[in-house]
C-alpha cells in the first residue's frame, strides 16, 4: 500500500473567509526562511543609512596627522585609547574621522552625570500584551494572555554585538559606577546584561570592536575620575590645541574669509587663550571652536574692520563670564588682542616695504 506524505501542517479543517486553514508546509518553510532573513536586512539597512560617520571639513596637516596616527597604532595593537584634552580642541572631530576609517559603522553616546548603565547597553522598552481566544465549541470560551518584554539595545550593545566602533564622547562626565559594564567588555570581551537570564545575559564581544573615549581633564567642572581599574585598560593620549598653521587651515574650511582674516582670528583667540582666566575663578580658554563660530560670524557680516572682530568676538565668547565684571573684562582684553593682531600686521607690511625699498636699484640718467 503506497503511503503518502502529508503536505500540510495540521490545523483546522474549516475554511475560513473562503480559504482552506490548511497550510502548505513548503510554503511554511519559506516563509520561516525569509524571517529569518528580515532582522539581518534590517540591521544592514540601519547601517548603510543611520552609522556611518559624517565628517564635516576635517582638516589634516601634520600636526593632525601626527596624533591620528598615534591612536591607530593603538588601535591596531587591541586597546582603547582615550582623548584627553581642553575643550574645542579637536578630540571629538578627530575621533570621528579616525571610526571612518576603521571600515566598520560607527555608534556613539554622549556622557553625563546622569547616565546610568542601561543608557549604555539597553533595556526593556515596552511590555506587550498578547490574547489568544479559543471559541471553537459553541458557547465556551477560552482565552489566555502572555506579557513579553521588548528588549531595545543601547550604543555599547549594539557595538559590542556586530563590530561597531563607538565613540563615548565626554566619558568622564559620567559617574564611573554606570561604567562598571565596560571592564568586562575590555577585559574578558564578555558584555553582561544584569536584567536578562539565562544565555541571553552573556553578550562576546565581537572581534571588530573598538571604542574611542573622550574627556575634558581631570580639574574641569563636572569631571568625574574614572575608576583606576578601567583606565589601566584604556591608552591615554592628551590632546592640546592645534598650532597657528592647524587652526588657520581648520577656519578656512569652515568659514569662506579671506586667508589674512582667518589668521587675524586665530591670532585674537590664541591671545585670548594666553592670558590669565577671566576673574582667576577657572581654567576655561577659547579653544578652535570659538574661531570657527567667529569666522562665520565674520563671514555674514562680510566686514573685517577692528570694531566688527571685537563685537563678534564677544558675542561667542560672552557664554564664559560668569558676571557684569568679568564681561567688561572680557571686552577690555579682545580690545587689547584685536588691536595687537592687527599692529603686527602693520608692522610686517612695513618691514615689507622697507626691505623692498633697500633693494631697488637707482635709475641711471
Amino acid at each position: 500500500m503506497e503511503v503518502m506524505r502529508k503536505r500540510y501542517a495540521d490545523t483546522h479543517e474549516r475554511i475560513r473567509r473562503g480559504k482552506q486553514v490548511h497550510a502548505d508546509l513548503e510554503d511554511k518553510r519559506r516563509e520561516g526562511a525569509e524571517e529569518e532573513k528580515k532582522p539581518e536586512l534590517d540591521i544592514k539597512s540601519i547601517e548603510a543609512e543611520y552609522l556611518v560617520p559624517e565628517e564635516m571639513n576635517f582638516v589634516e596637516t601634520p600636526a593632525v596627522r601626527e596624533i591620528k596616527e598615534r591612536l591607530l597604532l593603538w588601535i591596531d595593537t587591541g586597546y582603547p585609547v582615550h582623548l584627553i584634552g581642553p575643550t574645542g580642541c579637536g578630540k571629538t572631530a578627530l575621533a570621528i574621522h579616525v571610526a571612518s576609517k576603521l571600515g566598520r559603522p560607527m555608534v556613539w553616546i554622549n556622557g553625563d552625570d546622569q547616565m546610568t548603565t542601561a543608557d549604555l547597553i539597553g533595556g526593556y522598552s515596552r511590555i506587550e500584551r498578547q490574547t489568544l481566544s479559543d471559541r471553537f465549541v459553541h458557547n465556551v470560551y477560552k482565552s489566555a494572555e502572555t506579557m513579553e518584554p521588548t528588549w531595545v539595545d543601547n550604543p555599547l550593545t549594539l557595538a559590542c554585538k556586530y563590530g561597531y566602533t563607538l565613540v563615548y564622547n565626554e566619558f568622564s562626565r559620567t559617574k564611573p559606577v554606570a561604567n562598571n559594564v565596560l571592564l568586562g567588555v575590555l577585559e574578558e570581551g564578555i558584555l553582561e546584561l544584569p536584567t536578562k537570564f539565562g544565555e541571553e545575559r552573556y553578550v562576546n564581544v565581537h572581534p571588530d570592536f573598538n571604542v574611542v573615549f573622550t574627556s575634558n581633564p581631570i580639574e574641569y567642572a563636572g569631571v568625574h575620575r574614572p575608576q583606576d581599574a578601567l583606565l589601566d585598560r584604556l591608552v591615554g593620549i592628551y590632546m592640546d590645541f592645534y598650532n597657528f598653521e592647524t587652526e588657520v587651515e581648520i577656519v578656512m574650511a569652515h568659514a569662506s574669509v579671506p586667508r589674512n582674516v582667518a589668521e587675524r582670528v586665530v591670532k585674537v583667540v590664541r591671545g585670548l587663550r594666553e592670558m590669565e582666566p577671566l576673574g582667576g575663578n577657572g581654567i576655561e580658554k577659547p579653544g578652535t571652536r570659538a574661531c570657527i563660530m567667529i569666522a562665520q560670524g565674520l563671514e555674514v557680516l562680510n566686514r573685517y574692520a577692528n570694531e566688527d572682530i571685537e563685537r563678534i568676538s564677544a558675542d561667542v565668547l560672552t557664554s564664559k563670564v560668569r558676571g557684569p565684571a568679568e564681561h567688561v573684562e572680557l571686552q577690555s582684553r579682545i580690545k587689547e588682542v584685536v588691536a595687537a593682531s592687527g599692529k603686527r600686521k602693520k608692522d610686517r607690511t612695513s618691514e615689507s616695504s622697507e626691505g623692498e625699498g633697500e633693494m631697488r636699484v637707482p635709475e641711471s640718467n
